[in-house]
């Protein structure tokens, strides 16, 4: 009764934060390279494919490309290395969205390793978030954030019924049964698209829902290590970690600081990590946490 209620309080926090991002994206705030709807338009327009990020299209590449052709250009040595080796590698037909996703995943690491040792809020780990906030980037929040409750459902009620019915398994088999739950969750999330005809349903990639099943891996392995209840907690750090991520990700500024000045930004990032691993002292959480002992 305890897990279901932990789970149900989960499940509810997850569907206030999709609640407000489809509010967000309701009024026209969408990620960069889309426009919002005119006010005064009377027809409704039809649904079109999100530009993604992720992928070399020519709707995330242009603005890019533009950005690095209208950037006027110093000497190479000691401050414009990397702006050099970046114009060498598009030349050569390299993406640049690939290149300014490749420079802001530092900074991403950066903010989630500070947010666990500043403010307290775990994740699972690192990689985790920072993967699931380029899942974002992919499939849009929307769609990301119900085949991640999906996955947390279904793992979380695989488990709770493999326990119910007393079926011992050893570890790795048991999770290879779990990711087949996972799967066939998915497979279902997929299989309503001729129904809900969500543009960005319709485009999920093969690697987005890798991801998700990782999440589902690591989820399920801290059910069975310690408790559902830190495990939906860890979840829901997660899943907070990687919308803050997904939103840095995709600010237009961040994006156009991170290819006009990559030098900058790296060396932003080292001193931000260094500064945060000196850090000995309470967490937010924690200093919230036992405030009426430190005013004591």
């Amino acid at each position: 009764m305890r897990k279901a209620s932990i789970l149900i309080s989960f499940m509810a926090a997850a569907a206030l934060s999709f609640a407000v991002v489809t509010n967000i994206f309701a009024q026209g705030l969408s990620p960069i390279g889309t426009a919002s709807p005119s006010a005064g338009l009377e027809a409704e327009p039809s649904p079109s494919p999100r530009p993604d990020l992720t992928q070399p299209t020519e709707e995330t590449i242009g603005p890019l490309e533009k950005l690095l052709e209208e950037q006027e250009l110093g000497p190479v040595w000691p401050t414009n290395p990397i702006k050099y080796a970046i114009r060498g590698a598009v030349g050569a037909g390299v993406p640049p969205n690939t290149i300014v996703l490749l420079l802001l995943l530092p900074m991403v690491a950066a903010a989630i390793a500070s947010a666990r040792h500043l403010l307290g809020i775990r994740g699972f780990g690192i990689f985790l978030p920072a993967a699931l906030s380029i899942v974002f980037v992919a499939t849009g929040p929307i769609v990301g954030i119900v085949l991640f409750l999906v996955i947390v459902a279904i793992s979380t009620a695989a488990r709770m019924a493999l326990r119910k019915l007393k079926i011992k398994l050893q570890y790795l088999p048991k999770m290879a049964l779990l990711l087949w739950f996972v799967a066939i969750g998915v497979l279902g999330v997929l299989f309503t698209t001729p129904i809900i005809q969500h543009p960005d349903l319709t485009n999920v990639s093969i690697f987005p829902v890798l991801v998700l099943v990782l999440l589902a891996e690591d989820f399920s392995r801290v059910q069975a290590g310690k408790s559902a209840k830190t495990a939906i907690n860890l979840a829901t750090e997660t899943l907070i970690l990687s919308l803050a991520s997904y939103v840095l990700l995709t600010l237009k500024p961040m994006q156009e600081f991170a290819l006009l000045n990559p030098e900058i930004l790296l060396l932003i990032v080292i001193a931000i990590d260094y500064l945060v691993g000196k850090y000995v002292g309470l967490r937010f959480i924690e200093l919230w946490r036992f405030r009426r002992l430190i005013s004591d």
